[in-house]
């Protein structure tokens, strides 16, 4: 199994809407490692790692968001996936 993992980030109205607990959620349920946080410039950043197919499952959901987020643009980038600790948390800046 090929393991993928990406750095992302979400702008629009991501905070204060329960977008870190959704995807949490999310990410759960596709069965990805990673952790989720708020930023100070109001964003949002998540490091997600799985199979390819979650991976990118997972980062169409986030342009989608919980019903109260408006998403205007996410960035993903490669990250390590080597060192992931397992399960799926949301980080405190």
């Amino acid at each position: 199994m090929n393991r993928k993992a990406v750095q992302v980030r979400v702008h629009g109205r991501v905070q204060g809407v329960g977008y870190r607990l959704w995807a949490r959620d999310e990410a759960i349920s596709l069965g990805l490692a990673g952790w989720v946080r708020n930023e100070q410039d109001g964003t949002v950043t998540a490091l997600i790692a799985g199979t390819e197919a979650a991976v990118s499952t997972m980062i169409a959901r986030l342009w989608q968001g919980p019903e109260s987020a408006s998403v205007s643009k996410v960035d993903a980038e490669e990250f390590d996936a080597g060192s992931l600790p397992a399960g799926f948390r949301i980080n405190t800046p």
